[in-house]
């Protein structure tokens, strides 16, 4: 995607270098998290391309948590959420946010360009997500905010990080099936 652009100023280090999880729709919006990788791979560790729907083979519920949970969630800080317009149902976003919460990580959904608002001004987000948008646990930033600088990508994954457990929503039934 050509037209994905950023800040000026990637080259600068945060004082800390986190380690993050990106999940996102693989099948919709890979082009946002090729761009983001690209940018800001010096800044972060571990952030690759860990797409559950290729990695894990398994119809399994529990094994496909543990996975989640031992593989790529375990030792991060942090999960950012690409969400573009059909990340809403899948279900291994809805997990990979399951297994964030359990473990007590920071949470950020980044509202991308794709991603349609309606005539009230909503948008479709995935629904554990929303839960804690709502309960100000997970930050709510939109894509060109987020990226517009290393700085500015630190400083909301700090705020994510340093956000009162006890504003936590993860009551939701995982999601079973891709809508």
């Amino acid at each position: 995607m050509s037209g994905i652009q950023f800040g000026s100023s990637l080259r600068i280090q945060p004082s800390v270098k986190r380690k993050i999880f990106v999940s996102y729709h693989h099948g919709g919006d890979q082009a946002y998290y090729d761009a983001f990788s690209k940018a800001f791979h010096n800044n972060y560790d571990a952030l690759t391309d860990n797409s559950l729907d290729r990695a894990v083979d398994s119809d399994d519920v529990d094994y496909v948590m543990r996975r989640i949970r031992e593989k790529y969630i375990t030792g991060s800080s942090c999960t950012v959420v690409l969400v573009g317009k059909d990340t809403w149902g899948r279900k291994y976003v809805d997990w990979e946010i399951d297994v964030t919460l359990q473990r007590q990580h920071g949470l950020i959904g980044v509202m991308l360009p794709s991603l349609p608002i309606d005539a009230n001004g909503k948008v479709s987000t995935p629904a554990r997500l929303q839960d804690n948008i709502n309960s100000g646990y997970a930050v709510w930033v939109h894509w060109n905010t987020f990226t517009a600088s290393a700085e500015a990508c630190a400083g909301y994954i700090e705020q994510a990080n340093v956000r009162e457990k006890k504003m936590m929503v993860n009551t939701r039934d995982r999601r079973l099936r891709n809508v």
